[in-house]
């Protein structure tokens, strides 16, 4: 059989199909995830039949797609609406389950060419652009608002104000960076599965770039996973259950990830008017709720509940474990300066995404005559944003820390390459990593 036809073989497996399943599996994953997230949050009591396309709307935003609210009260009033969010639940999801149809086609290969690789992520891509479109061009809906009682209701009678607020899919920025998600995912994918085949000319970074991805990626998962079981116990023994049961399904990872940074020592800044709120724990909503923008880390929220400092205890068995895990899958000729340094690296880059994703904007007014200045009972404004540098300098700092430390724990586990001194049973055998 000559190359070519073997290389023929080696591509025809990854086709449009596996590729549309992908695609179609991992969109069908993120839409139950985000309907079920907005009926426990209840959102299903929309009007006009609004919440297929809010289910939408979340998803794009889940991709890292724009939204875009629009206000309208007539020539006598004006509003003003923004929203920036990324329901990080949706996302996790989403990405999980690509990434597994992703790499199926790819497993129990040991090389791929360069050339097989682009054209499988080409067929996804392209399939995903056009699946994207079609949501996006779904996610549009507009709202009757009521004024209320009082003032603002009598103007509103008066003059006829009928002030409405509406969403659509800002199409441009939506496709790019929803193009720009999927390669995101694709990459990790490739960079954190063992078992998934690189180009020849890429095998010599294996040994450095995937064990520090996949600790991250184990990092992450593992305080989702804490946060899930908290949740559930707390809305078992405390109520809530729906409410809990919101917050897992659309921003589980928002708050973890956040209290990740928190544990680290990093800064945020925030601010919490009017009826927007945080979710759980009720402490964050009361150090960022006033006037001003208030300033949350381990200090403030410490004031409010003592019990935040096990944030440190716990980022550092967590922090500790995730480098055991990338010391142990890496080479066994690695000294333990180098296991630190690709801690702090891979550390800081997870951080970075953190502080990315994790920011939130919102905000809504509605004046009629001057009166309500886009503000008061009917409006309010949610801020929260990092201080970018300090938070990553302090995770390169504590990932030399726990990757210096990680390394020596895992020193006597056997790993690949490492062989058994001379006249010992397995003396020659090069030792497989579990």
């Amino acid at each position: 059989m000559s190359p070519k036809t073997r290389s023929d073989q080696a591509i025809a497996p990854h086709g449009w199909v596996q590729a549309l399943l992908t695609v179609l599996s991992g969109l069908l994953a993120m839409g139950v995830t985000a309907a079920l997230g907005l009926w426990a949050a209840g959102a299903d009591d929309l009007p006009d039949g609004a919440f297929p396309r809010v289910v939408a709307a979340t998803v794009v935003t889940a991709v890292g797609g724009t939204i875009k609210l629009s206000g309208d009260a007539g020539g006598l009033a004006d509003t003003e609406a923004g929203l920036t969010v990324i329901p990080l639940s949706v996302t996790l999801v989403g990405a999980l389950v690509i990434a597994a149809g992703f790499l199926r086609p790819l497993r129990h290969r040991a090389v791929a060419g360069a050339a097989e690789l682009a054209g499988w992520a080409a067929r996804v891509a392209v399939l995903w652009l056009l699946a994207l479109l079609a949501l996006a061009l779904g996610a549009r809906q507009t709202f009757q608002l009521s004024l209320g009682g009082g003032t603002l209701s009598d103007l509103g009678d008066l003059f006829g104000v009928s002030p409405k607020v509406g969403f659509e899919t800002d199409l441009p920025p939506t496709l790019f960076y929803g193009l720009l998600w999927l390669a995101g995912v694709l990459a990790l994918a490739l960079l954190v599965s063992r078992g998934a085949p690189l180009p020849a000319r890429l095998l010599r970074f294996q040994a450095t770039v995937r064990p520090a991805a996949y600790a991250m990626v184990v990092l992450l998962l593992a305080y989702v996973a804490l946060g899930i079981v908290i949740g559930l116990v707390v809305a078992l023994t405390r109520g809530h259950a729906v409410e809990t049961l919101a917050v897992i399904l659309l921003g589980m990872p928002n708050l973890v990830w956040l209290t990740l940074t928190l544990g680290l020592g990093a800064t945020w800044k925030g601010r919490v008017e009017g009826p927007f709120g945080l979710p759980m724990p009720h402490v964050l909503d009361e150090v960022l709720r006033g006037s001003d923008t208030a300033t949350l880390n381990l200090r403030t929220l410490a004031e409010h509940d003592g019990r935040v400092w096990w944030l440190v205890a716990v980022n550092a068995v967590l922090l500790l474990a995730a480098a055991f895990v990338m010391a142990a899958r890496s080479p066994a000729g690695m000294r333990a300066w180098q296991h630190a340094l690709h801690m702090a690296v891979a550390l800081a880059l997870t951080v970075l995404m953190i502080c990315l994703l994790g920011r939130l904007t919102a905000h809504y007014g509605l004046s009629v005559l001057g009166i309500g200045d886009l503000g008061g009972d009917l409006g309010g404004e949610l801020l929260l944003k990092p201080q970018l540098w300090t938070a990553i300098g302090l995770a390169a700092l504590w990932g030399l820390v726990t990757g210096f430390l990680g390394a020596l724990l895992a020193h006597p586990v056997r790993r690949r390459g490492e062989t058994k001194p001379a006249g010992s049973p397995d003396a020659g055998r090069d030792s497989v990593r579990p």
